[in-house]
């Protein structure tokens, strides 16, 4: 058997021995009948030829995100826009009068905000690249603090059209206006949930402001806040489990978050300059808020537990009242 094992191996190997020198003599027919070719360097890849990692998360929330945010560099305050890591700051209004408090709509296509230019405060709203810029408000009184409901549908907003400033709402084209606080008290900086269920506010009905949620009808009133100083500017979590505020609690104004039931309010900024209306990145992982801590008021980020603060604007005029978008494109599939 070992010895027919053997035999056999033998003339497996002689075949294919056979058939390697019948191709070389085939290959060396071929390159004695044809002309030799010249050698041809091969290009290095280009830089946009090569492989790029994924983007992360970070990368991808500055890459498709945008911040509005006031600032007086060109002589008074406008409506300027940048993108989420503090590039590209472009202005969007452009007019002798004052501009301010900028509000995203959810599908990030316009931007609410306040003017004077008609000689008293009104809302306006204006495409997301400052185009078509219009009085939705109309009234001989102060109207301000814009805030859109999570469908688009309405803008809930501060007027002192009666004998103090009160909550209102309307559609979004400025039709529709009702009341939905009454009080002796001043209401103001009002905040619609994500959920659409809710809407957060600062009140004084207590003697100094804190903050307060009601329904989005108007009932339903809660405190959430109660100590002796001014707490403000609520911002909703886009998951609508916190709101992050300003509070003068410690001696100057800082950026607090609470959950949204007014537990666990924490402090998220500590220095002795002024920090104040924050603004909840759309994922929820990092806050917008501005602060005069360099000497003037800049436009800073830092995570949403208060760490990694970081200054996005730099110049000598005052920039504030930040907004931040929604998410501008979708997602990129991993």
């Amino acid at each position: 058997m070992r010895s027919r094992y053997l035999t056999t191996l033998a003339v497996v190997i002689a075949v294919i021995i056979g058939i390697g020198l019948c191709s070389c003599k085939k290959r060396e027919s071929v390159r004695q009948d044809t002309a030799p070719a010249e050698s041809v360097e091969q290009e290095p890849a280009r830089e946009d030829m090569l492989p790029t990692e994924p983007a992360s998360l970070e990368q991808k929330l500055y890459k498709q995100t945008k911040i509005a945010f006031i600032s007086r560099r060109d002589g008074n305050e406008e409506i300027y826009v940048m993108n989420a890591d503090g590039s590209e700051q472009k202005r969007l209004t452009n007019n002798p009068a004052r501009d301010d408090t900028p509000s995203w709509s959810p599908d990030g296509k316009k931007i609410a905000f306040r003017s004077r230019r008609d000689g008293n405060w009104e809302v306006y709203v204006m495409n997301a690249n400052g185009s078509e810029q219009r009085n939705v408000t109309n009234s001989p009184v102060e109207d301000g603090d814009p805030s859109w409901s999570p469908d688009g549908k309405k803008i809930v907003f501060s007027s002192w059209r009666g004998v103090k400033r009160e909550i209102y709402v309307m559609n979004a084209d400025g039709s529709g206006q009702r009341r939905l606080t009454d009080n002796p008290a001043e209401d103001g900086h009002p905040s619609w949930s994500p959920d659409g269920k809710k809407i957060a506010f600062s009140s004084v009905r207590d003697g100094n402001s804190e903050i307060y949620i009601m329904n989005a009808d108007g009932s339903g009133l809660e405190n959430l806040t109660n100590n002796p100083v001014v707490d403000g500017h609520p911002s909703w979590s886009p998951d609508v489990k916190k709101i992050a505020f300003v509070s003068y609690r410690d001696g100057n104004f800082e950026v607090y978050s609470m959950n949204a039931d007014g537990s666990n309010q924490k402090r998220l900024t500590n220095n002795p300059a002024v920090d104040s209306m924050p603004s909840w990145s759309p994922d929820g992982k990092k806050i917008a808020f501005y602060s005069n801590r360099d000497g003037n008021y800049e436009i800073y980020v830092m995570n949403a537990d208060g760490t990694e603060q970081k200054n996005l604007t730099n110049n000598p005029a005052m920039d504030g009242a930040t907004s931040w978008s929604p998410f501008l494109v979708s997602e990129e599939k991993e």
